[in-house]
Protein backbone atom coordinates (compact mmCIF):
# COMPACT_ATOMS: atom_id res chain seq x y z
CA UNK A 1 0.00 0.00 0.00
CA UNK A 2 2.56 2.01 0.58
CA UNK A 3 4.27 1.82 -2.62
CA UNK A 4 1.35 2.31 -4.60
CA UNK A 5 0.75 6.08 -3.12
CA UNK A 6 4.51 6.29 -3.58
CA UNK A 7 4.52 5.62 -7.04
CA UNK A 8 1.35 7.95 -7.48
CA UNK A 9 2.91 10.60 -5.84
CA UNK A 10 6.35 10.04 -8.41
CA UNK A 11 3.68 9.87 -11.67
CA UNK A 12 2.21 13.26 -10.27
CA UNK A 13 5.15 14.68 -9.54
CA UNK A 14 6.60 13.92 -13.31
CA UNK A 15 3.50 14.80 -14.95
CA UNK A 16 3.39 18.27 -13.01
CA UNK A 17 6.94 19.39 -14.16
CA UNK A 18 5.91 18.00 -17.73
CA UNK A 19 3.08 20.61 -18.06
CA UNK A 20 5.25 23.62 -16.47
CA UNK A 21 7.94 23.27 -18.61
CA UNK A 22 5.62 23.14 -21.54
CA UNK A 23 3.89 26.28 -20.16
CA UNK A 24 7.21 28.25 -19.86
CA UNK A 25 8.24 27.53 -23.48
CA UNK A 26 4.53 28.59 -24.75
CA UNK A 27 4.91 31.74 -22.32
CA UNK A 28 8.66 32.43 -24.13
CA UNK A 29 7.17 31.89 -27.46
CA UNK A 30 4.23 34.10 -26.99
CA UNK A 31 6.36 36.80 -25.64
CA UNK A 32 8.80 36.50 -28.66
CA UNK A 33 6.62 36.19 -31.27
CA UNK A 34 4.46 39.94 -30.03
CA UNK A 35 6.77 42.25 -31.90
CA UNK A 36 5.72 44.21 -34.41
CA UNK A 37 7.30 44.80 -38.10
CA UNK A 38 7.38 47.67 -40.16
CA UNK A 39 9.01 48.95 -43.14
CA UNK A 40 10.27 52.53 -44.09
CA UNK A 41 7.89 53.98 -46.77
CA UNK A 42 9.24 56.48 -50.01
CA UNK A 43 6.73 58.06 -51.93
CA UNK A 44 6.58 61.09 -54.44
CA UNK A 45 4.71 64.35 -52.73
CA UNK A 46 1.21 64.32 -54.12
CA UNK A 47 0.83 60.25 -54.06
CA UNK A 48 -0.59 58.07 -51.43
CA UNK A 49 1.70 56.06 -48.45
CA UNK A 50 0.33 53.57 -47.23
CA UNK A 51 2.23 52.35 -43.64
CA UNK A 52 1.68 48.77 -42.54
CA UNK A 53 2.40 47.29 -39.01
CA UNK A 54 1.93 43.30 -38.49
CA UNK A 55 2.83 40.86 -35.92
CA UNK A 56 3.35 37.36 -35.77
CA UNK A 57 1.69 36.71 -32.89
CA UNK A 58 -1.05 38.36 -31.29
CA UNK A 59 -2.96 37.63 -28.01
CA UNK A 60 -5.98 40.26 -28.33
CA UNK A 61 -3.31 42.85 -28.10
CA UNK A 62 -4.26 46.10 -30.04
CA UNK A 63 -1.99 48.54 -32.59
CA UNK A 64 -1.57 51.80 -32.86
CA UNK A 65 -0.22 54.11 -35.62
CA UNK A 66 1.42 57.53 -34.79
CA UNK A 67 3.06 60.26 -36.71
CA UNK A 68 6.01 61.87 -36.24
CA UNK A 69 4.70 64.60 -33.61
CA UNK A 70 3.71 61.68 -31.67
CA UNK A 71 -0.21 62.13 -32.65
CA UNK A 72 -2.11 58.79 -32.68
CA UNK A 73 -3.80 58.23 -35.83
CA UNK A 74 -5.43 54.99 -35.34
CA UNK A 75 -6.18 52.73 -32.48
CA UNK A 76 -6.73 49.29 -33.63
CA UNK A 77 -9.49 49.96 -35.91
CA UNK A 78 -10.60 53.29 -34.48
CA UNK A 79 -9.61 56.85 -35.90
CA UNK A 80 -7.82 59.33 -33.58
CA UNK A 81 -6.79 62.34 -35.09
CA UNK A 82 -8.86 64.48 -37.68
CA UNK A 83 -7.30 64.44 -40.92
CA UNK A 84 -9.40 63.56 -44.17
CA UNK A 85 -6.40 62.36 -45.78
CA UNK A 86 -5.71 59.82 -43.20
CA UNK A 87 -8.01 56.52 -43.78
CA UNK A 88 -7.91 52.52 -42.56
CA UNK A 89 -6.85 50.30 -45.12
CA UNK A 90 -7.10 47.21 -42.72
CA UNK A 91 -7.04 46.51 -38.99
CA UNK A 92 -6.80 42.95 -37.84
CA UNK A 93 -5.12 41.68 -34.51
CA UNK A 94 -1.99 40.93 -36.84
CA UNK A 95 -1.71 43.78 -38.95
CA UNK A 96 -2.71 47.53 -38.79
CA UNK A 97 -2.62 49.44 -42.22
CA UNK A 98 -3.68 53.05 -42.82
CA UNK A 99 -2.99 55.56 -46.10
CA UNK A 100 -1.74 58.91 -46.13
CA UNK A 101 -3.58 60.75 -49.56
CA UNK A 102 -2.02 63.62 -51.30
CA UNK A 103 1.10 63.34 -49.43
CA UNK A 104 3.33 66.66 -48.62
CA UNK A 105 6.51 67.68 -47.53
CA UNK A 106 5.23 68.07 -44.38
CA UNK A 107 4.17 64.58 -43.82
CA UNK A 108 7.92 63.51 -43.79
CA UNK A 109 9.35 61.85 -40.11
CA UNK A 110 9.24 58.94 -38.62
CA UNK A 111 6.48 57.06 -37.95
CA UNK A 112 5.64 54.36 -34.70
CA UNK A 113 4.02 51.42 -34.29
CA UNK A 114 2.99 50.00 -30.96
CA UNK A 115 1.75 46.86 -29.36
CA UNK A 116 0.20 47.46 -25.59
CA UNK A 117 1.66 44.29 -24.05
CA UNK A 118 3.18 44.48 -20.95
CA UNK A 119 5.82 46.16 -21.64
CA UNK A 120 4.67 48.34 -24.49
CA UNK A 121 6.95 47.02 -27.55
CA UNK A 122 7.34 49.46 -30.58
CA UNK A 123 8.63 49.68 -34.32
CA UNK A 124 9.98 52.56 -36.04
CA UNK A 125 9.11 53.31 -39.83
CA UNK A 126 10.48 56.44 -42.03
CA UNK A 127 8.19 57.74 -44.28
CA UNK A 128 10.43 59.94 -47.14
CA UNK A 129 8.80 62.42 -49.54
CA UNK A 130 10.62 63.39 -52.72
CA UNK A 131 9.63 67.09 -53.66
CA UNK A 132 8.77 67.07 -57.64
CA UNK A 133 11.08 69.83 -59.06
CA UNK A 134 8.56 72.61 -60.99
CA UNK A 135 9.15 72.93 -64.56
CA UNK A 136 11.91 74.82 -65.43
CA UNK A 137 11.77 78.71 -67.23
CA UNK A 138 14.37 79.90 -69.28
CA UNK A 139 15.56 83.67 -68.65
CA UNK A 140 17.57 86.13 -70.60
CA UNK A 141 16.64 85.78 -74.28
CA UNK A 142 13.71 89.08 -74.01
CA UNK A 143 14.91 90.60 -77.64
CA UNK A 144 17.28 89.42 -80.28
CA UNK A 145 20.98 89.52 -79.78
CA UNK A 146 23.57 91.32 -82.25
CA UNK A 147 26.60 89.59 -83.31
CA UNK A 148 29.40 89.75 -81.18
CA UNK A 149 26.92 90.70 -77.86
CA UNK A 150 27.01 88.59 -74.93
CA UNK A 151 24.57 86.83 -73.82
CA UNK A 152 23.57 85.18 -70.33
CA UNK A 153 20.71 82.07 -70.19
CA UNK A 154 19.65 81.34 -66.71
CA UNK A 155 17.23 78.43 -65.90
CA UNK A 156 15.31 77.47 -62.92
CA UNK A 157 13.16 74.81 -61.36
CA UNK A 158 11.79 75.24 -58.13
CA UNK A 159 10.09 72.77 -55.23
CA UNK A 160 12.79 70.05 -55.85
CA UNK A 161 13.67 67.70 -52.78
CA UNK A 162 16.37 66.42 -52.93
CA UNK A 163 18.14 68.98 -55.41
CA UNK A 164 17.56 68.70 -59.18
CA UNK A 165 20.22 68.32 -61.47
CA UNK A 166 20.07 70.79 -64.49
CA UNK A 167 21.62 69.98 -68.02
CA UNK A 168 22.35 72.56 -70.96
CA UNK A 169 22.19 71.43 -74.91
CA UNK A 170 23.23 73.24 -77.68
CA UNK A 171 20.72 71.57 -80.63
CA UNK A 172 22.18 67.90 -79.85
CA UNK A 173 25.57 68.73 -77.91
CA UNK A 174 25.78 69.39 -74.16
CA UNK A 175 27.31 72.61 -72.92
CA UNK A 176 28.25 72.72 -69.36
CA UNK A 177 26.51 75.57 -66.61
CA UNK A 178 27.23 76.92 -63.35
CA UNK A 179 24.98 75.69 -60.73
CA UNK A 180 23.54 77.24 -57.73
CA UNK A 181 20.91 75.03 -55.25
CA UNK A 182 19.90 77.52 -52.34
CA UNK A 183 17.10 75.76 -49.93
CA UNK A 184 13.57 76.99 -49.87
CA UNK A 185 11.59 75.47 -46.59
CA UNK A 186 11.89 71.65 -47.13
CA UNK A 187 12.78 71.94 -50.98
CA UNK A 188 14.89 73.05 -53.09
CA UNK A 189 15.91 76.18 -55.91
CA UNK A 190 18.26 75.04 -58.38
CA UNK A 191 19.45 77.91 -61.02
CA UNK A 192 22.16 76.50 -63.93
CA UNK A 193 23.56 79.54 -65.95
CA UNK A 194 25.91 79.48 -69.29
CA UNK A 195 27.74 82.44 -71.09
CA UNK A 196 27.71 83.08 -74.63
CA UNK A 197 29.80 85.27 -77.29
CA UNK A 198 27.22 84.78 -79.59
CA UNK A 199 27.69 84.93 -83.50
CA UNK A 200 25.80 84.41 -86.71
CA UNK A 201 26.38 80.68 -86.25
CA UNK A 202 24.41 80.98 -83.23
CA UNK A 203 21.40 82.73 -85.26
CA UNK A 204 18.70 79.58 -85.28
CA UNK A 205 20.50 77.82 -82.05
CA UNK A 206 17.87 75.97 -80.11
CA UNK A 207 19.11 76.01 -76.46
CA UNK A 208 17.25 73.37 -73.87
CA UNK A 209 17.56 73.10 -70.05
CA UNK A 210 16.79 69.74 -68.84
CA UNK A 211 15.58 68.65 -65.09
CA UNK A 212 16.69 65.70 -63.83
CA UNK A 213 15.39 64.12 -60.67
CA UNK A 214 14.27 60.59 -59.11
CA UNK A 215 10.75 61.78 -58.82
CA UNK A 216 10.42 62.25 -62.20
CA UNK A 217 11.88 58.91 -63.85
CA UNK A 218 12.59 58.35 -66.87
CA UNK A 219 10.53 61.71 -68.15
CA UNK A 220 12.52 64.78 -67.33
CA UNK A 221 11.32 68.29 -67.71
CA UNK A 222 12.74 70.14 -70.32
CA UNK A 223 12.41 73.80 -72.10
CA UNK A 224 13.81 74.36 -75.21
CA UNK A 225 14.47 78.80 -76.49
CA UNK A 226 15.59 79.21 -79.71
CA UNK A 227 18.11 81.85 -80.05
CA UNK A 228 17.94 84.75 -82.31
CA UNK A 229 21.32 86.69 -83.83
CA UNK A 230 21.24 90.22 -85.95
CA UNK A 231 23.78 90.21 -88.16
CA UNK A 232 25.14 92.43 -91.15
CA UNK A 233 24.55 90.73 -94.53
CA UNK A 234 27.02 88.70 -96.95
CA UNK A 235 26.97 88.38 -100.43
CA UNK A 236 28.20 86.06 -103.09
CA UNK A 237 27.56 85.93 -106.55
CA UNK A 238 27.12 82.73 -109.02
CA UNK A 239 27.11 82.71 -112.04
CA UNK A 240 24.77 80.45 -113.93
CA UNK A 241 27.72 80.17 -116.60
CA UNK A 242 31.32 78.86 -116.68
CA UNK A 243 32.05 80.28 -120.02
CA UNK A 244 29.62 82.89 -121.40
CA UNK A 245 28.97 82.71 -125.20
CA UNK A 246 27.47 85.07 -127.72
CA UNK A 247 23.43 84.68 -127.87
CA UNK A 248 23.28 82.38 -124.53
CA UNK A 249 20.89 83.09 -121.49
CA UNK A 250 22.82 83.56 -118.67
CA UNK A 251 22.35 84.07 -115.03
CA UNK A 252 23.91 85.67 -111.76
CA UNK A 253 22.66 85.24 -108.74
CA UNK A 254 22.97 86.86 -105.47
CA UNK A 255 23.50 84.88 -102.31
CA UNK A 256 22.87 87.27 -99.64
CA UNK A 257 22.70 86.19 -96.53
CA UNK A 258 21.94 88.17 -93.44
CA UNK A 259 19.70 88.72 -90.06
CA UNK A 260 16.94 90.87 -90.81
CA UNK A 261 17.24 89.30 -94.19
CA UNK A 262 18.62 91.89 -96.59
CA UNK A 263 15.74 92.75 -99.38
CA UNK A 264 16.01 93.63 -101.94
CA UNK A 265 19.25 93.80 -103.35
CA UNK A 266 20.65 96.34 -106.16
CA UNK A 267 22.33 95.38 -108.91
CA UNK A 268 24.45 97.74 -111.37
CA UNK A 269 26.58 97.50 -114.19
CA UNK A 270 30.51 99.67 -114.06
CA UNK A 271 28.89 101.41 -111.11
CA UNK A 272 25.81 102.67 -113.13
CA UNK A 273 22.46 101.36 -114.05
CA UNK A 274 21.61 98.17 -116.06
CA UNK A 275 22.58 99.46 -119.43
CA UNK A 276 19.24 97.41 -121.14
CA UNK A 277 16.44 96.85 -118.90
CA UNK A 278 15.36 94.90 -121.67
CA UNK A 279 17.17 92.23 -121.77
CA UNK A 280 18.82 92.43 -118.16
CA UNK A 281 15.65 91.61 -116.40
CA UNK A 282 16.27 91.75 -112.03
CA UNK A 283 14.12 89.15 -110.52
CA UNK A 284 14.26 88.63 -106.83
CA UNK A 285 17.99 88.29 -105.97
CA UNK A 286 18.34 87.19 -109.76
CA UNK A 287 19.67 89.24 -112.21
CA UNK A 288 19.02 87.78 -116.10
CA UNK A 289 20.64 88.56 -119.45
CA UNK A 290 18.19 87.05 -122.22
CA UNK A 291 20.48 87.20 -124.74
CA UNK A 292 24.49 87.62 -124.58
CA UNK A 293 26.09 89.89 -126.54
CA UNK A 294 29.85 91.99 -126.73
CA UNK A 295 28.10 95.10 -124.85
CA UNK A 296 27.70 92.86 -121.70
CA UNK A 297 31.02 92.90 -120.96
CA UNK A 298 31.96 94.55 -118.02
CA UNK A 299 31.84 94.72 -114.36
CA UNK A 300 28.68 93.62 -111.88
CA UNK A 301 28.01 94.41 -108.78
CA UNK A 302 25.16 93.01 -105.84
CA UNK A 303 25.10 95.17 -103.10
CA UNK A 304 22.49 94.42 -100.06
CA UNK A 305 21.86 96.34 -96.65
CA UNK A 306 20.01 95.95 -93.79
CA UNK A 307 20.20 97.93 -90.25
CA UNK A 308 23.06 96.39 -89.18
CA UNK A 309 25.46 97.35 -92.25
CA UNK A 310 25.87 96.82 -96.42
CA UNK A 311 27.92 94.62 -98.09
CA UNK A 312 28.63 93.76 -101.92
CA UNK A 313 30.11 91.19 -104.15
CA UNK A 314 31.27 91.92 -108.06
CA UNK A 315 31.38 89.38 -111.13
CA UNK A 316 33.49 90.52 -114.23
CA UNK A 317 31.50 89.25 -116.86
CA UNK A 318 33.70 88.74 -120.47
CA UNK A 319 31.28 87.57 -123.50
CA UNK A 320 33.20 85.02 -126.09
CA UNK A 321 32.43 84.47 -129.34
CA UNK A 322 31.28 81.05 -130.00
CA UNK A 323 33.37 80.54 -133.85
CA UNK A 324 36.55 81.54 -131.81
CA UNK A 325 36.01 78.97 -129.12
CA UNK A 326 35.59 76.09 -131.80
CA UNK A 327 38.90 76.60 -133.65
CA UNK A 328 41.41 74.03 -132.96
CA UNK A 329 44.63 75.98 -130.61
CA UNK A 330 48.04 74.63 -130.97
CA UNK A 331 48.41 70.92 -129.47
CA UNK A 332 50.44 71.11 -126.49
CA UNK A 333 50.66 67.45 -126.27
CA UNK A 334 53.04 67.44 -129.78
CA UNK A 335 55.07 70.68 -128.53
CA UNK A 336 56.09 68.73 -124.83
CA UNK A 337 56.94 65.81 -127.08
CA UNK A 338 59.58 67.89 -129.35
CA UNK A 339 60.91 69.73 -126.55
CA UNK A 340 61.46 66.35 -124.74
CA UNK A 341 63.29 64.89 -127.63
CA UNK A 342 65.57 67.96 -128.60
CA UNK A 343 66.67 67.79 -124.72
CA UNK A 344 67.58 64.15 -124.87
CA UNK A 345 69.35 64.78 -128.21
CA UNK A 346 71.34 67.55 -126.34
CA UNK A 347 72.63 65.65 -123.46
CA UNK A 348 73.35 62.84 -125.39
CA UNK A 349 75.82 65.22 -127.79
CA UNK A 350 77.45 66.61 -124.67
CA UNK A 351 78.34 62.91 -123.19
CA UNK A 352 79.72 61.70 -126.06
CA UNK A 353 81.91 64.96 -126.86
CA UNK A 354 83.40 64.88 -122.80
CA UNK A 355 84.06 61.41 -123.36
CA UNK A 356 85.70 61.67 -126.69
CA UNK A 357 87.29 64.58 -124.96
CA UNK A 358 88.81 63.12 -122.36
CA UNK A 359 89.89 59.89 -124.05
CA UNK A 360 92.00 62.29 -126.70
CA UNK A 361 93.27 64.03 -123.83
CA UNK A 362 94.75 60.90 -122.71
CA UNK A 363 96.26 59.87 -125.70
CA UNK A 364 98.22 63.21 -126.29
CA UNK A 365 100.09 62.70 -122.58
CA UNK A 366 101.14 59.10 -123.19
CA UNK A 367 102.74 60.06 -126.98
CA UNK A 368 104.85 62.96 -125.26
CA UNK A 369 105.46 60.93 -122.77
CA UNK A 370 106.75 58.70 -125.33
CA UNK A 371 108.94 61.17 -127.17
CA UNK A 372 110.65 62.97 -124.41
CA UNK A 373 112.27 59.82 -123.54
CA UNK A 374 114.88 60.12 -126.44
CA UNK A 375 114.78 64.10 -127.34
CA UNK A 376 117.26 66.50 -126.25
CA UNK A 377 114.52 69.28 -125.51
CA UNK A 378 110.64 69.36 -125.30
CA UNK A 379 110.00 71.00 -129.08
CA UNK A 380 111.72 67.60 -130.19
CA UNK A 381 109.43 65.56 -127.56
CA UNK A 382 106.46 66.89 -129.14
CA UNK A 383 107.11 66.43 -132.67
CA UNK A 384 108.37 62.94 -131.82
CA UNK A 385 105.48 61.76 -129.85
CA UNK A 386 103.64 61.83 -133.94
CA UNK A 387 105.86 58.70 -134.19
CA UNK A 388 107.83 59.70 -137.30
CA UNK A 389 111.49 59.90 -136.80
CA UNK A 390 112.40 59.86 -140.44
CA UNK A 391 111.38 62.87 -140.28
CA UNK A 392 111.80 64.18 -137.34
CA UNK A 393 113.97 67.51 -138.49
CA UNK A 394 112.01 68.52 -140.75
CA UNK A 395 109.09 68.10 -138.36
CA UNK A 396 111.33 70.46 -135.93
CA UNK A 397 112.26 72.89 -138.81
CA UNK A 398 108.75 73.32 -139.69
CA UNK A 399 107.68 73.85 -136.19
CA UNK A 400 110.04 76.55 -135.62
CA UNK A 401 109.91 78.47 -138.70
CA UNK A 402 105.52 78.56 -137.84
CA UNK A 403 106.99 79.37 -133.99
CA UNK A 404 108.48 82.48 -135.47
CA UNK A 405 105.42 83.83 -137.20
CA UNK A 406 103.45 84.14 -134.07
CA UNK A 407 105.62 86.42 -132.80
CA UNK A 408 103.01 89.12 -133.37
CA UNK A 409 100.37 87.67 -130.84
CA UNK A 410 99.95 89.70 -127.45
CA UNK A 411 101.44 88.80 -124.27
CA UNK A 412 98.28 86.66 -123.14
CA UNK A 413 98.13 84.26 -126.14
CA UNK A 414 102.02 83.88 -125.81
CA UNK A 415 101.51 82.79 -122.22
CA UNK A 416 99.28 79.91 -123.64
CA UNK A 417 101.71 79.05 -126.31
CA UNK A 418 104.37 77.86 -123.71
CA UNK A 419 101.65 75.19 -122.67
CA UNK A 420 102.89 71.56 -124.35
CA UNK A 421 98.89 70.35 -125.63
CA UNK A 422 98.81 73.94 -127.18
CA UNK A 423 101.74 73.89 -128.96
CA UNK A 424 101.13 70.25 -129.76
CA UNK A 425 97.75 71.30 -131.80
CA UNK A 426 99.21 74.29 -133.38
CA UNK A 427 101.88 71.87 -134.74
CA UNK A 428 99.22 69.61 -136.27
CA UNK A 429 97.32 72.30 -137.62
CA UNK A 430 100.16 73.76 -139.36
CA UNK A 431 101.28 70.37 -140.68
Amino acid sequence: MMLQQHLLFVLYSFCGIVIKEAATKNKVKGSQAQFPITQNVTVVEGSTANMTCRVDYNDNTSLQWSNPAQQTLFFGDKKALRDNRIELVRASWKELTISINDVSLSDEGQYTCSLFTMPVKTSKAFLTVLGVPAKPEIVGLSRPAQEGEDVTLTCTTSGSKPAADIRWFRNDKEVQGQKEVNATGRSFTVRSTIHLKVDRTDDGAAYTCVVEHIALGSLPHQVTEVLEVHYPPQVEIVRSVIVPQEGQYFKLECVSKGNPLPEPVLWTKDGGELPDVERMIVEGRDLIITTLNKTDNGTYRCEASNHLGTNRDEFTLYVYDPNALMQPGPDHALIGGVVAVVVFITLCFIIVLGRYLARHKGTYLTNEAKGAEDAPDADTAIINAEGNHAHAEEKKEYYQGAARNVVHLKSENLGFANNYALRQEYVRCIM
